[in-house]
């Protein structure tokens, strides 16, 4: 009697192990997926980045276009401005006395002598309130043309657009000598007026 009991009771145990072996086969019981790691994770965010066109600013986790560059021979036109491959430049940050003003052809000449010669970049920043192109260019060496016109006394740092990141390179002298655009920076437009118009009647 007993030997037909033990019979009977492993009997049993194996048709519940089937059927719990039929219910895995069928779809009933699935494993909890393997966590993701944070390395998964940011496979997957530079995968998906990677498709997009642009580069990826991390510090704001925005999407930036591309910067545009110009490449090129520069025709001067004044002390802060430029002409590369059909493109008028504005020289980012800086501003020079125009053609007509005190040192306003000793600028020119100062920036033609730099660029003679030299293929120019450009990084193009933006177009500003004028529709001028606005660039940080650089020489071949990587000088910023910006900063080498503020050290050769031939420019003055505009803070308003730069932040004043030219500033400490001005010399001296700078903004007696180039009053008019130091005015300009201040808004004094007066200043341009009454020059001018002396300048007219002389």
């Amino acid at each position: 009697m007993d030997t037909i009991l033990g019979i009977l009771g492993l009997a049993v145990i194996v048709a519940i192990a089937i059927r719990i072996g039929r219910a895995g086969d069928s779809g009933h019981y699935t494993a909890s997926p393997k966590p993701e790691t944070p390395k998964d994770i940011d496979r997957q965010i530079v995968a998906h980045s990677a498709k997009r066109q642009g580069a990826f600013d991390e510090k704001s986790a925005t999407h930036v276009e591309p910067v545009k560059v110009l490449k090129g021979r520069a025709w001067i036109t004044d002390g802060d401005t430029v002409t590369i491959d059909k493109t008028q430049i504005r020289l980012f940050g800086i501003d020079a006395p125009e053609l007509n003003h005190p040192y306003g052809k000793k600028a020119k000449w100062a920036l033609h002598k730099l660029c003679k010669g030299q293929t120019i970049r450009a990084e193009v920043s933006e177009i500003d309130d004028y529709g001028r192109t606005v660039a940080k260019c650089f020489l071949p060496d990587g000088r910023d043309l910006s900063a080498e016109m503020v050290k050769l006394g031939m420019a003055l740092d505009w803070k308003k657009y730069s932040g004043g990141i030219y500033r400490s390179l001005e010399t001296p002298d700078a903004r007696k000598k180039l009053f008019l655009a130091s005015a300009r920076q201040k808004g004094h437009m007066n200043v341009w007026r009454k020059f001018e118009e002396r300048a007219a009647s002389s």
